[in-house]
């Protein structure tokens, strides 16, 4: 198996494109959010992000900075809050100067029992999971438009494709990303805003494994990909970098898996 690290090593692309660009990120603190942040900023982005986390998120951004790469500067800010999620990206670019990438990656895969489900804990899940992509997008379309473009990355899941047992709500959200995707993408494409989504697969974060995730669900996992290896938090990075560099300039209303194969 790779280290969760490995495919941020120094043989990893790097794009000169984004050195300098103002990126935002959601939930960037820990899991596949912290690759994000961590890959941006390798390449000399300036990144913003955001979470609720504030121990884990003010250490990433000490650590990134220690390292040699542009401080990564971090806002806590709940993104059911959507006044003050929108009043944080306008701060981002008041701060920074516009911003051209966005990465909508926040998301909670609480699961609860199909019989339990609420009207309120459905719309919870909503709430985290689909409409700070819409709102994230709204508030940030000004900047790229003044920009002369910029780069949506809305990160689904491979989780409603499958099917799982008593995560509804959560597969309802992220697979209503792929239609807001299509949207947003026809939408904003006249001002050279591209807009795509990443669907990771089986991703093996510590929050997973801690709570999901035994030796033997592993293994059976495993055995359903076409590459018998776990996919970690940079593979799915390495993706972003690529959907917010110049080098996909003409790509937009896609949906692309990193899932090493899965059925």
């Amino acid at each position: 198996m790779h280290d969760k690290n490995a495919q941020q090593g120094t043989e990893a692309a790097r794009y000169p494109s984004l050195k300098g660009r103002v990126t935002i990120i959601t939930g960037g603190a820990s899991g596949i959010g912290e690759a994000f942040v961590r890959a941006f900023a390798q390449n000399g982005a300036q990144v913003a992000f955001f979470d609720i986390q504030d121990g884990p998120a003010e250490a990433l951004a000490r650590d990134i900075a220690a390292q040699g790469h542009p401080a990564p500067a971090y806002t806590h800010c709940d993104l059911t809050d959507i006044a003050a999620f929108q009043a944080a990206i306008r701060a981002v670019g008041e701060r920074f100067g516009p911003t051209t990438v966005l990465v909508n990656n926040a998301a909670n895969d609480f699961r609860q029992p199909f019989s339990e489900v609420t009207p309120e804990s459905f719309d919870r899940s909503i709430d985290i999971n689909l409409r700070p992509h819409f709102f994230g997008a709204q508030a940030v379309a000004p900047q790229m438009r003044a920009a002369g473009g910029g780069s949506i990355i809305n990160i689904s899941s491979g989780a409603w494709v499958g099917g799982i047992a008593d995560l509804q709500a959560y597969s309802a959200s992220k697979a209503g990303i792929i239609g807001l995707t299509n949207s947003l993408a026809r939408q904003l494409g006249p001002d050279r805003i591209r807009v795509n989504a990443l669907a990771p697969g089986a991703v093996m974060t510590e929050r997973q494994l801690r709570l999901w995730h035994t030796p033997e669900s592993t293994a059976q996992m495993l055995s359903q990909q076409c590459i018998p290896e776990l996919v970690r938090e940079p593979d799915v990075a390495n993706a972003a970098l690529f959907l917010a560099a110049d080098e996909s300039r003409m790509i937009t209303k896609q949906f692309l898996y990193v899932n090493a194969g899965m059925r």
